[in-house]
């Protein structure tokens, strides 16, 4: 299992709003959708675009890169709407207390 990294408080981070943090060298995306929150590489799997510079689709759980508008589901990664065709890596987030 891996081991927790504190990366932000709850209102840090506002419904509808993202947040880049690095973790372990790795540039993350976390997302509050609505209290919910998810965690993607920040990298688009199409170009090299952050993709907490995207625009939060809330009605369907995803990020659209700022680049390309590739749209990516923020549960599992997967590319919905071209040119993306490859997903991002997801990652698993605690919310303590």
């Amino acid at each position: 299992m891996s081991e927790l990294v504190t990366v932000a408080r709850v209102e840090d981070i506002p419904p509808g709003h993202a947040a880049r943090t690095e973790i372990g060298g790795r540039a993350v995306a976390i997302f509050n959708v609505d209290g919910e929150f998810y965690a993607l590489d920040d990298t688009c799997s199409h170009a090299e675009a952050s993709l907490s510079e995207g625009d939060l689709v809330v009605d369907e759980c995803a990020i659209e890169c700022p680049l390309h508008g590739s749209q990516f589901d923020l549960r599992t990664g997967e590319p919905l709407t071209l040119p993306a065709v490859e997903p991002v890596a997801v990652h698993p987030v605690v919310v303590e207390d």
